[in-house]
């Protein structure tokens, strides 16, 4: 009985696989940074930044000027969908787990695996600033605001 228990809490402990959006492989994370957010979100599929006003405020910041470009200054879309709406191209990115495999291993069309160009934990703050237009389009605003006034 307690070898049962053992064994099952090593396995609520394990990593969950992560697979590309489009392709389905394995994820690599051989070679990267590893924050202790990131340690626990390869845990747990949940990202620890959600809600938490100054990783939104960061996430942002990467947002900005690694994504917005194609997303648009709001996430309002250009070249790339919105991500601002409700609607997502890839519906496995309505969890975090899925929207981190689609940034990190890229995705149909022209945007390509951000692996190698954003190290985890900063996908995982932009993440956070996504969800929070949907979810705390207050905290959301802030991010913007907050950068705006600093570089304004």
């Amino acid at each position: 009985m307690f070898l049962a228990a053992g064994s099952l809490l090593m396995s609520a402990q394990a990593e969950l696989s992560f697979t590309g959006t489009v392709s389905g492989d394995p994820l690599d994370f051989t070679g990267e940074e590893e924050s202790p957010q990131f340690k626990e979100f390869k845990n747990t599929g949940v990202n620890p930044y959600n809600g938490d006003q100054e990783a939104l405020n960061k996430g942002y910041v990467i947002f900005a000027t690694a994504c917005s470009g194609c997303h648009g200054h709001l996430a309002e879309g250009k070249l790339g969908p919105a991500l601002s709406d409700d609607y997502w191209t890839y519906p496995t990115n309505l969890e975090d787990k899925g929207l981190f495999e689609t940034i990190y291993g890229g995705a149909a069309g022209q945007m390509g695996p951000q692996q190698g160009l954003l190290e985890p934990d900063e996908i995982l703050h932009v993440m956070g600033w996504v969800r929070a237009l949907q979810t705390e389009p207050e905290k959301a605003k802030k991010a913007v605001d907050t950068f705006e006034h600093r570089n304004g």
